[in-house]
């Protein structure tokens, strides 16, 4: 008999709420209520919408409730009214938000996330799991290569090579042995795609991985995830070993005669690692630092041989594309832009989390649609960081650009990995360039002059700026000595490290101008150029400013306006953080 699911989100987001209290609870309840044998509680990976902890109640005949911020006692109420009298607890149903979050998206390779326990390679099956490696291995190698190339499935860690292609190459370089390597180094801020596809479907990765080993000829591969995910490698170290024992990994896999094994690399957090020849180097033991190239992977990779590096959501389109065929994926997105692409939204947006949608969606469509909008009604949009600390910000104007690699690049960003920072008219677009450049800074292995050196110089302009200290000549040495860096730097992290300050420049130059002639910041987030007054033809006389004030520096009675004393005021920001109209400056 088919039993009743309650699937509660437990990834770390989930974890870090209570949910495994959650579910031993809802275990205790069912126990007490005589329910075990008609109903289950399954521990899933998120669901990408982090409205901890969400529950759903899946009937057999499928009939589905979602319960959203859902806390460990709640487990009683949920199991005596809702599992018991079928009465659903209305206080803690989703609400609109969560369904708007889900409405616009195309769940491919987020499909199974949230939905099936990943700790259980038998839900991983059920859903049609290993189907698409028992396939690949009916056909040759070639074919399998060409399927994948034939898709337009583009790699999804920020470069966009055309996959097949590059199994094409591996497959023709001449060796007995090849390696596949899973990159899953994900160490753009705000970017958390990889690591829940990790902890919420790991299986998908090492199908994935085999496939790639099966078409190039690879008879092992490694999983490189940094250490600062540990759910995500426990996860997939039980999920290997569940593979071997189901005879999907080892010395013939599926009796076939093809050997392949996964080893996972733990890395020690250097954002550099993303790279693919520093990744190489991490894993044998060295430095993470990038090398030149050619001789690219595919020719001469990992231990001198022939390696195949995909990023972990690569990885986990390659079934699909096996069972469903090229043209199903293909005839997704426009022309170059192939199938759906997993976006991690964060920033001054409603819904925050993780987004998959058509590649040719409009940056708009998807910050105003699953996104739900601007946090805060009265704080309008102003920019969008699309691709990470290497992408760009784009400004209002540019958010109908479809979502694709080549109309991205088009306005000086990035498609990169994944990562989409909204911000609002709080938001100074000069601080933001400084925040992402001193993450490439300090990120920056150091190895080449213009990376080195060329970054460093440019984040202190920016700091002085920031400052009150910018001189006329300043814009003129950023817009200069970036695209310098862009063209000589050694590996990509260097070649895309100017783009924020490229991108601002370009699209907000007037926020730079403000900044050097008029010495004040528009949004008041660089402190050195803020009076901290109360402008009253905006204040609304709510007094929220005095109740955040740590100081004691604003007064403010009932009905009048709020008044800062300056040689109290310690210029923390926090008044004009809580305040709802921007009436501070």
């Amino acid at each position: 008999m088919e039993k009743t699911k309650i699937l509660i989100c437990m990834g770390t987001s989930g974890l870090s709420a209570g949910a495994e209290s959650l579910a031993a609870n809802f275990e205790k309840e069912l126990e007490r209520h005589n329910l075990a044998g008609k109903c289950r509680v399954v521990r899933t990976g998120d669901r990408g919408l982090f409205r901890d902890i969400l529950v759903d109640i899946v009937a057999p005949g499928g009939g589905r409730v979602t319960y959203e911020y859902v806390k460990p006692e709640d487990a009683v109420r949920i199991t005596e009214a809702h599992l018991l009298r079928g009465e659903p607890v209305k206080e803690l149903l989703a609400g609109e938000d969560y369904k708007q979050f889900f409405a616009g998206q195309m769940r491919i390779v987020l499909a199974n996330c949230g939905e099936i326990d990943p700790e259980n390679i038998e839900d991983y099956i059920a859903c049609g799991g290993y189907k698409a490696l028992a396939l690949a291995l009916s056909m040759t190698p070639e074919k399998v290569a060409q399927e994948v190339k034939a898709s337009g499935l583009r790699g999804r860690g920020g470069a966009g090579f055309l996959t097949g292609l590059k199994w094409e190459f591996c497959r023709a370089a001449k060796s007995g042995v090849k390696y596949v390597i899973c990159n899953g180094d994900e160490g753009d801020p705000g970017a958390f795609m990889d690591r829940s596809i990790l902890e919420g479907d790991p299986q998908a990765v090492i199908e994935g991985m085999i496939i790639a080993g099966y078409a190039i000829g690879a008879g092992e591969g490694y999983v490189y995830c940094r250490a600062e995910y540990p759910l995500a490698i426990k996860r997939l170290e039980k999920a290997i070993a569940q593979a071997g024992k189901k005879g999907f990994l080892g010395k013939s896999v599926l009796k076939s005669g093809f050997a392949f094994d996964i080893r996972i690399k733990q890395g020690a957090g250097a954002f550099v690692c993303g790279e693919e020849t520093a990744l190489i180097a991490s894993i044998e033991g060295r430095r993470g630092m990038p090398v030149p190239r050619p001789p690219f992977p595919a020719q001469q990779g990992l231990w001198g041989k022939p390696t195949t590096i995909n990023n972990v959501e690569t990885l986990a389109n390659v079934a699909h594309i096996i069972t469903k065929g090229a043209k199903w994926f293909a005839a997704i997105g426009p022309e170059g832009s192939k199938g759906t692409k997993v976006f991690a939204l964060a920033g001054k947006v409603k819904n925050t989390g993780l987004v998959e949608v058509p590649m040719g969606t409009t940056l708009r469509s998807l910050v105003f649609g699953p996104g739900g909008g601007m946090l805060h009604k009265n704080i309008g949009f102003k920019g969008v960081q699309i691709g990470g600390p290497s992408g760009g910000c784009l400004p209002e104007s540019l958010l109908d650009t479809p979502i694709d690699y080549e109309s991205i690049t088009r306005t000086g960003a990035i498609m990169g990995s994944g990562g989409m920072v909204v911000m609002d008219q709080l938001t100074c677009m000069v601080d933001m360039a400084r925040f992402f450049l001193d993450f490439t800074v300090s990120e920056s292995c150091g190895k080449c002059v213009p990376c080195r050196v060329g970054l460093k110089r440019m984040l202190e302009v920016l700091e002085e700026i920031c400052a009150g200290g910018g001189r006329p000549g300043h814009l003129e040495f950023l817009n200069e000595l970036a695209p310098a860096i862009k063209d000589t730097a050694l590996c990509g992290l260097g070649n895309t490290a100017p783009n924020s300050v490229l991108t601002t420049l370009k699209y907000f130059p007037e926020e730079y101008k403000e900044h050097i002639e008029d010495r004040i910041c528009r949004a008041s987030a660089c402190v050195p150029l803020v009076k901290f007054e109360v402008l009253e033809a905006k204040c609304i006389k709510c007094g929220r400013c005095k109740t955040v004030c740590p100081s004691g520096a604003i007064t403010w009675e009932k009905g009048g306006y709020a008044r800062i004393d300056k040689v109290k005021c310690i210029k923390c920001k926090a008044c004009i953080n809580i305040c709802p109209v921007m009436a501070i400056k």
